[in-house]
């Protein structure tokens, strides 16, 4: 696992050890950065269920201007850590270590607003991926022009439509999913794929 472009290209960066993080691979990650494009660069990011950070820290990498990572893991905010540490960077960043949905509420209370939201919910929890998303739907820390990006297993269904978010593109890479978000009432007609 690695950097892929900016600041930190090339650098390695570890994973938690075991198997309740499944790291995303380069691959999807370069996909989902492609996608992005200049929406990273000068964003406020926020990477939730951050894992190894590797989502985030790439963020950080191509010009975020903050990225928040929210993990409850304790080996996991560890890592986080020394990640970032050992890309070089020493500002435009925050790791907490909390429960996610605790975390989205006190970010809604603070009035934190973000451009992207990454969120990589563990697998082995089947419930989760319709949790956090009905509960994204619910808090206004979204950007008016934001996106969402909510990974899951490919055979996850999530719904498309909620009260103000709608899913409008997906893309699949093996056992994985990217679903895309963005607030209802922004959608427009010859509104492009991003």
């Amino acid at each position: 696992m690695r950097v892929i472009a900016g600041q930190a290209k090339g650098k390695r960066l570890k994973a938690p050890p075991g198997m309740n993080t499944r790291p995303v691979t380069d691959m999807i990650k370069e996909a989902l950065f492609n996608v992005l494009g200049d929406k990273v660069r000068n964003s406020l990011f926020l990477d939730l269920f951050a894992g190894s950070g590797s989502v985030g820290i790439e963020a950080l990498s191509r010009g975020a201007q903050q990225v928040v990572f929210i993990d409850n893991n304790a080996s996991a905010v560890g890592i986080i850590k020394d990640n970032i540490s050992n890309c070089g960077f020493n500002e435009g960043f925050a790791v907490y270590r909390n429960d996610v949905f605790k975390a989205l509420t006190l970010l809604d209370q603070r009035e934190t607003k973000f451009d992207l939201i990454y969120v990589d919910p563990p697998f082995t929890i089947e419930k989760i991926f319709d949790q956090i998303i009905h509960a994204l739907d619910q808090i206004n820390i979204l950007k008016q022009n934001g996106r969402i990006i909510l990974r899951t297993q490919r055979k996850k269904q999530l719904t498309a439509k909620l009260e103000c978010l709608e899913e409008y593109r997906t893309n699949n890479y093996g056992e994985s999913v990217l679903h895309y978000y963005r607030m209802y009432e922004e959608v427009k007609p010859n509104d492009g794929d991003f």
